[in-house]
């Protein structure tokens, strides 16, 4: 069978417990729990174990029916006389692991004219249980881990929030007024409202996960971010991009920027749900770190929908469920061959 099948045939096992034995015992222990009949296994091709990801296995069944067997059972209880206890297993399809987590520094210091900063995150973290927080810095500053769409709602939020605060500290100083209480408590339909049609909507502001804009930027460039009617500046933040979206001076249409921003949106939320990212970390001295970059670009050119983003430590390849699988696999085969060749 081809590569393109592999993928369709692996699943993503995570929750693995990390260091408790050694990896190919656990890799043995992987293929005999997805091999049982009840766990709904068959015949197990190969297991990926360790990944660049920590507490996360790939396995490859021989037949694609038994993949979609796995998914059906509800729980995947990891259970061997040698583990010293049962472990939850979570098992997705392998295009699903795409940019499950992300991190971001949020800046709270703009509320703290209004509300106790330590009550408002209190607050947050009851409404936002998907997402991990850090501690509260000196600063204002407060580092959020979670998925992206729920970063993203909770950044839309605040969003909308110190907007409208903004708002309604200029009505304050034109009546001369002070802040009333009441003032503190708003309705987010009512905040999303004014974002939304603020300025008759000559500005906007998208938040996109920072390696969809990456993706969107090389391959998308043109019929999303080049535009003359609308001007867009992007704010990086780790895992978290924001784009400004202002309209032109000299252009009248006033609704182009909302059309602007719903497109790229929506070929965002495309993109969250069919690309994967595979992160090689680079090993070895500055020589060997040099011969993983060729490897990637000597590749790269049989994948054209394959974006390779090289840093000091690892390369991110993004892409595609099977083009990234694909990669990966012939990069791991190439570098192999090179480094025993020495």
């Amino acid at each position: 069978m081809g590569q393109a099948a592999k993928s369709a045939r692996t699943v993503v096992i995570s929750g693995v417990p990390d260091g408790v034995l050694n990896d190919d015992v656990m890799s043995d222990i992987l293929v005999i729990h997805f091999q049982k009949t009840k766990n709904n296994g068959g015949d197990v091709e190969e297991v990926k174990y360790p990944t660049m990801e920590k507490g996360v296995a790939y396995v490859t069944f021989e037949d694609q029916e038994v993949v979609e067997r796995v998914l059906q059972k509800n729980e995947h209880r990891l259970e061997d006389r040698r583990l010293p206890r049962y472990y939850a297993l979570k098992v997705t399809p392998y295009c699903e692991n795409v940019f499950s987590s992300v991190s971001s520094v949020l800046n709270m210091s703009v509320f703290k004219d209004k509300f106790v900063l330590e009550d408002l995150i209190e607050e947050l973290k009851k409404k936002n249980t998907a997402l991990t927080f850090g501690p509260l810095q000196s600063n204002g500053h407060i580092s959020v881990q979670g998925s992206f769409p729920a970063i993203k709602l909770l950044r839309d939020f605040l969003l909308l929030k110190a907007n409208s605060l903004s708002e309604d500290k200029n009505e304050q100083s034109k009546s001369n007024q002070s802040p009333k209480k009441r003032q503190q408590k708003h309705r987010l339909t009512r905040e999303t409202n004014k974002f939304v049609h603020g300025a008759e909507g000559e500005k906007q502001v998208v938040i996109l996960d920072t390696d969809i804009y990456h993706y969107m930027k090389h391959f998308f460039s043109k019929e999303l971010l080049t535009n003359t009617d609308v001007v867009i500046s992007d704010v990086t933040d780790g895992d978290i991009t924001t784009l400004h979206l202002q309209r032109a001076r000299s252009r009248p249409d006033a609704g182009q920027v909302l059309r602007v921003k719903e497109k790229i949106e929506n070929q965002s939320m495309k993109l969250l749900n069919s690309l994967r990212k595979e992160r090689i970390y680079l090993e070895g001295c500055t020589r060997d770190k040099k011969k993983y970059r060729l490897v990637c670009e000597s590749v790269k050119s049989c994948y054209h929908k394959v974006l390779v983003i090289p840093y000091d430590t690892h390369i991110d390849v993004i892409g595609s469920s099977s083009e990234v699988f694909q990669f990966t696999q012939e990069v791991n085969k190439k570098l192999q061959s090179l480094f025993q060749k020495r």
